[in-house]
């Protein structure tokens, strides 16, 4: 499509739309930090509290996968020794025949 002496195509759509939405995007997030109720030293506060607690949280996770995968080698161990213990006769039948 032709318009003045430019041509339209469906890249510069998308490119406008990205740059667009782009322009939204830090216009939002610039009212959204003139508009805080908090102070910077509040939010800062805030955000090291966040961090914290959520870096409690995924060591937290981290000790449970680690018990987690503890039992379930145990269990693999286990198993083995048993598969073991129930062929061993089916072996030295085959190595005496």
């Amino acid at each position: 499509m032709r318009i003045g002496r430019y041509e339209s195509s469906d890249s510069s759509n998308l490119g406008t739309a990205i740059t667009f939405l782009l322009i939204g995007l830090g216009a939002g997030a610039l009212a959204g930090l003139l508009l805080a109720p908090k102070t910077g030293k509040q939010m800062r506060r805030d955000l090291q509290k966040g961090f914290e607690d959520a870096k409690d949280k995924v060591g937290d996770w981290a000790d449970d996968a680690k018990d987690r995968v503890r039992d379930v080698a145990s269990r693999g161990v286990e198993l083995a020794d048993d598969l073991r213990e129930k062929v061993e006769p089916l072996r030295r039948a085959i190595n005496r025949s």
